[in-house]
């Protein structure tokens, strides 16, 4: 796990608020098959035709690929408010009557044409059609004991090293981890300065955009519910048994409670949502519908996309005081979840 958060501001848009709570900006996926020593092969092209004609020969073959893409690109992702640079990775499990199969969080595989997954593929510009492939390899089971323990601990020191930084080593740093926290928390108090909050999302229709993507960082996108924290914790209370460490299972009741504190945080963003519309349930409804292979432009996914941004558009504004008091209940749940989280990392390290 980690945290981020970046406001990102483009004339004629509201600000985009952005929270990522996972381990971040490191992809996963190599950096876990790298700690359970698992081989891989990782490969670009320039152009859409030889990638696509390099997939085709994997698939062929019978494996599977996961590739890189631009989040936005995809059909069934195409939300407001996605940045065309995001990267998301998505795994092509296989190809039948010239489209191919995506496997990407839904009970069916989500089919696309060459077309579209080219479109997507080359989206993203700065790993233009990146794939990774599992090297061929006689099947051992997985790592020994010890391997297994070594990657534990890998991935306990990537998740201290990640809450309090540096990350990056520049100062986007100040972004991260406890340190963006602490600078979520300040912006929310600031009354006056161009980053707090009461400027920032002062605009008629600005604050609802920016709960709605604070929800959406805290409890959907890049995330389990509870900002991955009781997800976390569940990984921490199985790595005491591995390393036999009686700190893990304290740790992990103290992002438990963390997890706590990001779910009331949520719920407090919802219920001012919910105060002009049925927030949480339009948004319930949409991803039941995307996770039942529906798409951004299904007639009902787009009717309920468009509800979901009016909500709180039309309201009145929150009077200054309501906001001050909105944004000092949340700048207060965001510090006591950093200062828990705090106690819990004191124990990993």
């Amino acid at each position: 796990i980690g945290f981020m958060y970046a406001v990102f501001e483009y004339r004629g848009v509201p600000p985009i608020l952005t929270v990522v709570a996972q381990h971040h900006p490191q992809p996963w996926v190599p950096a876990a098959l790298d700690r359970l020593g698992i081989g891989y092969t990782s490969d670009h092209s320039g152009s859409a035709e030889p990638a696509l004609a390099a997939l085709d020969h994997a698939l062929d073959g019978g494996r599977a690929v996961f590739c890189t893409v631009a989040r936005n690109g995809l059909p069934w992702r195409a939300t407001p408010g996605a940045l065309a640079t995001e990267p998301y990775g998505v795994v092509v499990a296989g190809r039948h009557d010239g489209r191919y199969w995506l496997d990407d969080e839904a009970v069916s595989p989500r089919v696309v044409s060459p077309a579209e997954l080219a479109a997507a593929w080359s989206g993203y510009k700065k790993g233009r059609h990146e794939r990774l492939l599992l090297t061929p390899a006689e099947p051992t089971g997985g790592p020994d004991a010890a391997g297994l323990a070594n990657a534990v601990r890998a991935a306990i020191a990537t998740t201290v090293a990640h809450l309090t930084g540096p990350v990056l080593g520049n100062s986007f740093d100040t972004n991260f981890g406890f340190s963006g926290m602490a600078r979520l928390a300040e912006q929310l108090r600031d009354e006056r300065g161009k980053l707090g909050w009461t400027r920032r999302f002062g605009a008629p229709g600005h604050l609802p955009a920016g709960l709605r993507r604070l929800y959406e960082g805290l409890e959907l996108e890049n995330t389990a519910p509870a900002a991955t924290r009781p997800l976390y914790a569940d990984f921490l209370d199985e790595a005491a048994g591995v390393l036999g460490d009686p700190r893990l299972p304290e740790a992990a009741a103290l992002f438990r409670r963390s997890g706590e504190v990001w779910s009331r945080l949520v719920a407090r963003v919802v219920a001012v949502l919910d105060d002009v519309g049925p927030y949480a349930e339009l948004v319930e409804r949409r991803m039941f519908l995307l996770l039942c292979g529906g798409t951004a432009d299904d007639p009902t996914v787009a009717e309920l996309t468009g509800q979901i941004e009016q909500v709180g558009a039309g309201r009145p504004e929150l009077s200054p005081d309501q906001r001050a008091t909105l944004f000092g209940e949340l700048a207060d749940l965001v510090e006591s979840a950093r200062t828990t989280e705090q106690s819990a990392v004191a124990l990993l390290e």
